[in-house]
């Protein structure tokens, strides 16, 4: 697998980022506003994550998204950890990404790739989505935003 950078001439792959945030308003902003980077297997994207500046010496790690099918095999994982390696070695001193806080599996994921936990967002979801969202089987209100210094 490879994880490199999408090019300014391609598209980003927006039905995969829209599997992580069904904004496609937020998920436009953001990718104009940051780095998209792309995970290939034999020349098809299977992952995708968007790595933000939002201070000074911080960034913030969006949409990390991996095709469903593919869960459970290290992508993800693979992609939380490049998005560090590419935040370090841009000279960033903090990481920070944000998750629902019903999405179990993501929370785990952020925590076991060095991430701890620094507040919620109570009602993130209400407040930036028109639709209601259900992630395992619940209502999603709450954003849990974690971070990693560098």
């Amino acid at each position: 697998m490879n994880i490199r950078k999408l090019e300014q001439n391609e598209f980003a792959p927006m039905p995969l980022l829209l599997l992580a945030d069904p904004s496609e308003r937020l998920v436009r902003d953001y990718l104009q506003r940051g780095s998209c980077f792309v995970a290939e297997q034999e020349n098809d994207i299977v992952g995708v994550y968007v790595l933000l500046p939002t201070r000074p010496d911080t960034a913030e790690l969006v949409n990390v998204a991996v095709e469903e099918a593919l869960h459970g095999q290290g992508i993800g994982k693979k992609l939380v950890t490049h998005a560090v390696e590419t935040a370090r070695k841009l000279g960033f001193s903090t990481i920070e990404v944000g998750t629902g806080s019903t999405g179990v599996s993501q929370l785990a994921l952020y925590q076991k790739c060095g991430f701890r936990m620094t507040g919620i967002d109570r009602d993130f979801f209400v407040r930036h989505y028109e639709e209601e969202i259900y992630e395992n089987g619940m209502r999603l209100y709450d954003m849990v935003r974690l971070s990693q210094d560098l």
